[in-house]
């Protein structure tokens, strides 16, 4: 990334210097305070066995004070500009669509994880940045904690930042059995509507 001076007028910015802005460098990332995982692989390894994601796949996850899978959901990225502003859309449209928002809470109770996987190797990328801009703004948003950002590529998963990796899986790796994987059960709250939908999900 270089740096120099900015024209006298912010007209004459163009797209890329101002979607430059919306990415977060290693350093920047690191210093956030970014909970660590306390089981990075099972993490990878479920997230891997449920979505089988193939190159260019985001996997957005929500983690709970316990580190079990509330909710999560994949997407494949358009082929377009790395954009931190657009990644955060279209994160911020998964989380709405799986999980209720957290923000009349004080302090956050559930963590955002995202998972992306990626050709090239496992060294950082102005894409990364820009992946990692839009997780922290769509957390902020939807009233999560900001969580890890790991990537997968040919030689396995690193969570960025934290230097913490493994070979497997990786991607095109075939998926390994994990219990995150599993879909969690649906909550026990009595009533005629719990008994819809308990069947609704068995079918």
């Amino acid at each position: 990334m270089t740096f120099g001076f900015a024209p006298s007028s912010a007209a004459s910015l163009s797209a890329s210097d101002a979607s430059a802005n919306r990415l977060l460098e290693p350093a920047e990332w690191a210093a956030a305070g970014i909970p660590l995982l306390r089981n990075p692989r099972e993490v990878v390894s479920g997230l891997h066995a449920r979505h089988r994601p193939g190159p260019a796949t985001a996997i957005v996850a929500v983690l709970d004070a316990d580190e079990r899978l509330r909710a999560s959901a994949s997407f494949t990225r358009r082929s377009a500009p790395a954009d931190g502003w657009m990644f955060r859309n279209a994160l911020l449209a998964q989380l709405r669509r799986i999980i209720p928002h957290d923000l009349r809470r004080r302090t956050p109770v559930r963590t955002a994880v995202l998972l992306y996987c990626r050709e090239g190797d496992a060294r950082w990328t102005e894409e990364d940045g820009a992946w990692m801009w839009g997780l922290r703004d769509a957390c902020t948003l939807h009233g999560l904690r900001c969580g890890a950002y790991i990537t997968l590529t040919d030689d396995g998963w690193q969570v960025l930042g934290e230097g913490r990796g493994g070979r497997r899986p990786s991607l095109g790796s075939a998926p390994e059995p994990f219990a995150l994987s599993e879909v969690p059960p649906l909550p026990r709250t009595g009533g005629a509507a719990s008994d819809v939908l308990r069947r609704a999900a068995a079918r």
